[in-house]
C-alpha cells in the first residue's frame, strides 16, 4: 500500500508553470499602473469641465473600438509576445513623455486628449495578444485554472487601481501617476524579455492582408457553433451584468437615498464574489463542460441582481448580499468563458477572436448601458436593475439548452 503522502501527491493538480506566474505578475503589475494613469487622467480632465473628461474618456475607448480586429489579426501574424513588447515600450515612452510635460506645465486637454488616444490604440493591439498569451505558456489542461488566476489577480489590480490612483495624485499630481505607470511597464518589458513561451502556437500566413485577416477570425467565429454560442453569451452577460455595476448601482444608491459608502460596498461585494470564485476555479478547476458553466454563471447571477433590485426597503445588508451572489455569478461565467474560447480556437486565429471577445462585449456593454439607463429614468432604477435579473437568467437558461455548448469538454 503506497504512503500517504505519496497518494496525496499523485491526486495534487500539477503547479502552474513558473514562467506563466512570472509573466502574470508582471502584466497584473502594468493593470494597476493603468488604473493609476486611467484615474490620474479622469481627474486632470475634470478639472477642464465634463465635455473634456467626455473627450478624453472617448478618446481612449473610440480607437481601441475601431482598431481591435486589425490589432488581433497583427498578433496572429507576428506572435503575442512582440505585440506586447512593442506596445510595452510605446506606453513606457507615452507615460514618460506625460509625466515630463505635466512637471513644466499644467496639463492642457489637448495633451490630455493625445495620451488618451496612444492609450487607446495601443489597447487595441495589446489587449488580443495580452489574451491569448496564456495559449503559448501554458498546456491546455491547466490553461482554466490559469485563467481563473488571471481572472483574480486582474479584479485585485483594479480594485486597488482607483484608490492606489487617488492617493498617488493627492501627493505629486499626474506626474506621480505617470512615473507610477511608466515604472510597470518597464517591469512587464524585463519580464516579456525574459519569458519564452513553451508551447508553439501557429501564426497566420503573412501574405494576407490585414483587413482581410480581420474578416477572416469574424468568419471562423461565426462559423463554429460553440464560439458563436460563446460570443452571444459574452454579449448577454456585457448588456446585464456589467452595467449592474457601474450604472446602475450608483443610480439604486440614489433612488434609495444611500451614501456613496453604500454603492461603495456593494461594488465591493460583487469584487468580492467575483474574487471568491476565481480563487476556487485556481485551485479545483473549471466545470467539465465549460460552455455550461459559463451559462450556469448567468443564471447564479440572476438571483443576486434580484436581491439588488429589491433591497429599497430592506435596506444596504441585502443589496451587499445580493452584490456578492451577483460576483460570483460574474466570476463562474468569467472563468469558464475565457478557456471556453481559448481551447476552441484555432491556433491561427487566437488573437483575432479574443479581440472579436472584447469588441462584442464593448459594443453590448454600449447598447446596454444606453438602453438601460433611459428605462431607469423612465421607470426608476430599480425596475432596470429587474429587467437585467430577468435577461441574465433568460440568457443562462438559453445557454444551458445549447447542445455545442455542451458538447465541448474541459480537457
Amino acid at each position: 500500500m503506497a504512503p500517504l503522502d505519496t497518494v496525496r501527491r499523485s491526486s495534487a493538480r500539477p503547479a502552474l508553470p513558473r514562467t506563466y506566474l512570472v509573466w502574470l505578475a508582471g502584466t497584473r503589475a502594468s493593470l494597476l499602473g493603468d488604473a493609476v494613469l486611467y484615474f490620474a487622467l479622469g481627474w486632470a480632465a475634470s478639472a477642464h469641465g465634463g465635455a473634456t473628461g467626455a473627450l478624453v474618456l472617448t478618446a481612449i475607448t473610440l480607437p481601441r473600438t475601431l482598431l481591435l480586429l486589425p490589432g488581433g489579426a497583427v498578433g496572429d501574424r507576428f506572435g503575442a509576445r512582440r505585440v506586447m513588447l512593442a506596445g510595452d515600450a510605446v506606453m513606457l515612452t507615452a507615460a514618460l513623455a506625460l509625466a515630463l510635460a505635466s512637471s513644466h506645465l499644467d496639463p492642457s486637454p489637448w495633451l490630455l486628449v493625445t495620451v488618451a488616444a496612444v492609450v487607446g490604440t495601443v489597447d487595441a493591439f495589446y489587449l488580443p495578444a495580452a489574451g491569448s498569451m496564456p495559449r503559448s505558456l501554458v498546456g491546455e489542461a491547466q490553461l482554466p485554472r490559469a485563467l481563473a488566476v488571471q481572472q483574480a489577480a486582474g479584479q485585485i489590480a483594479s480594485l486597488l487601481g482607483a484608490p492606489l490612483g487617488a492617493l498617488l495624485v493627492a501627493a505629486a499630481g499626474l506626474t506621480g501617476a505617470a512615473l507610477a505607470d511608466a515604472g510597470t511597464f518597464a517591469i512587464v518589458l524585463v519580464v516579456l524579455v525574459r519569458v519564452r513561451p513553451a508551447f508553439d502556437v501557429e501564426r497566420s500566413p503573412r501574405g494576407e492582408g490585414l483587413l482581410a485577416a480581420a474578416a477572416d477570425g469574424v468568419r471562423v467565429a461565426a462559423g463554429d457553433p460553440v464560439l458563436r454560442s460563446a460570443l452571444l453569451l459574452t454579449a448577454a452577460a456585457a448588456c446585464f451584468l456589467l452595467p449592474v455595476v457601474s450604472l446602475l448601482n450608483p443610480l439604486l444608491a440614489r433612488e434609495h437615498g444611500w451614501s456613496a459608502g453604500a454603492a461603495g460596498l456593494i461594488a465591493g461585494g460583487q469584487s468580492l464574489g467575483v474574487v471568491a470564485v476565481a480563487l476556487v476555479v485556481s485551485r479545483r478547476g473549471t466545470m467539465r463542460r465549460m460552455g455550461r458553466g459559463a451559462a450556469l454563471g448567468l443564471c447564479v447571477a440572476a438571483p443576486g441582481i434580484t436581491a439588488v433590485a429589491l433591497a429599497g426597503e430592506a435596506g444596504v445588508a441585502l443589496a451587499v448580499a445580493g452584490g456578492i451572489v451577483t460576483g460570483a455569478g460574474s466570476g463562474m461565467f468569467a472563468c469558464h468563458i475565457g478557456p471556453l474560447v481559448l481551447t476552441g480556437a484555432p491556433g491561427t486565429h487566437l488573437a483575432r477572436l479574443q479581440a472579436l471577445l472584447t469588441l462584442v462585449q464593448s459594443l453590448a456593454l454600449v447598447g446596454g448601458n444606453n438602453a438601460l439607463g433611459a428605462l431607469a429614468d423612465a421607470r426608476g432604477a430599480a425596475v432596470a436593475t429587474a429587467v437585467c435579473a430577468a435577461g441574465a437568467c433568460a440568457a443562462g437558461t438559453t445557454g444551458l439548452a445549447l447542445k455545442p455548448l455542451g458538447r465541448l469538454r474541459q480537457p
